[in-house]
């Protein structure tokens, strides 16, 4: 039998992020050992494919397709939330810059803004949005510490 990928639910008009979460992670693995914060509207983690060291997710809890969906008052309280994640993000990693992305397109997304840091040996622009995939290499120390300052 062919391993169901996200690519196969998005052509059958599934979300592959809501479909995860009620099919016991069965499409990106459980991530509650990269659960950096999380409310009853909001998840932030990192990346187990990520771009850069410390490659940061912010999803909603709620399937909403992209930013032009999302309530103001989500909306409002998801960037606020990412301007602070994304300042911890620069000093913890040592970071020159952190870049924000929300890139939700084709028939079936699951609103969510990519964060992802960019070092200063890394050349500036677009190109740090399509960077090649790494392993993620798990960091308990800076995990706690993103975990400590999201908090406050």
């Amino acid at each position: 039998m062919e391993k169901l990928t996200p690519a196969m639910l998005v052509d059958k008009g599934i979300c592959p992020t809501c479909y995860d979460k009620s099919h016991n992670n069965c499409l990106y693995g459980n991530n509650e050992d990269k659960m950096l914060y999380e409310n009853e509207l909001f998840e932030c983690f990192l990346v187990g494919n990520p771009r850069a060291i410390g490659h940061t997710v912010i999803s909603s809890k709620k399937h909403y397709k992209d930013m032009m969906e999302i309530p103001d008052e989500l909306c409002t309280e998801v960037f606020l939330f990412a301007k602070k994640a994304m300042n911890i993000i620069k000093e913890v990693y040592n970071s020159e810059s952190v870049y924000l992305c929300t890139m939700c397109d084709g028939p079936m997304n699951h609103f969510h803004i990519q964060l992802i840091p960019r070092y200063s040996y890394e050349k500036r622009g677009s190109k740090n949005f399509v960077k090649e995939r790494k392993e993620y290499i798990p960091d308990n120390e800076r995990i706690e510490k993103l975990r400590k300052l999201l908090k406050k």
